[in-house]
């Protein structure tokens, strides 16, 4: 099968729901995240998150809803575009899309995906989305983090220069 290029995984809210909402014929999995500075904890993740279902779909926040979550001065490194383009390259990815808001429950309530993955720095009880998943009768995945890669120690390090 030919490999798709990042530019074709990128699809907008109006064609997730479309595409890959309620009435799908495959198990759908969501995860979400920043991915400011994409790293190794974040492969490992979105990999085995992939080996979960059938397709995955990775929503980017945009970089006003980045700014929004309170990560600290001069966040995103990275514009929304860019990362979205990173994110999709990977062939683990399925979609892309973008979201505004400051959790994705809105989104994961209207593609109500089979499976919620996010990494092991959430609890099940404080994740966005998961009573939606959880109540479409879907699971949510917490997957172990990678030891020494997060981007808030990655930030942290360059800003230390070590």
């Amino acid at each position: 099968m030919k490999a798709r290029a990042a530019r074709e995984k990128i699809i907008d809210r109006a064609e997730v729901v479309e595409r890959l909402g309620p009435g799908r014929s495959f198990r759908l999995v969501f995860t979400n995240g920043c991915f400011d500075l994409l790293h190794p904890g974040h492969v490992d993740c979105l990999e085995r998150a992939r080996g979960l279902g059938d397709a995955l779909l990775v929503a980017v926040n945009t970089d006003r809803s980045v700014r929004g979550l309170g990560k600290g001065e001069g966040r995103p490194f990275v514009d929304q575009d860019a990362r979205a383009g990173m994110v999709a390259a990977l062939g683990c990815v399925d979609w892309v899309t973008l979201f505004d808001e400051e959790t994705p429950e809105r989104l994961i309530a209207e593609v109500r995906p089979d499976v919620l993955v996010k990494g092991g720095d959430y609890l099940q009880e404080e994740l966005a989305g998961a009573e939606v998943v959880r109540g479409g009768g879907g699971r949510v995945v917490i997957m172990p983090l990678v030891p020494g890669f997060s981007t808030s120690a990655l930030v942290r390090r360059i800003r230390e220069g070590r």
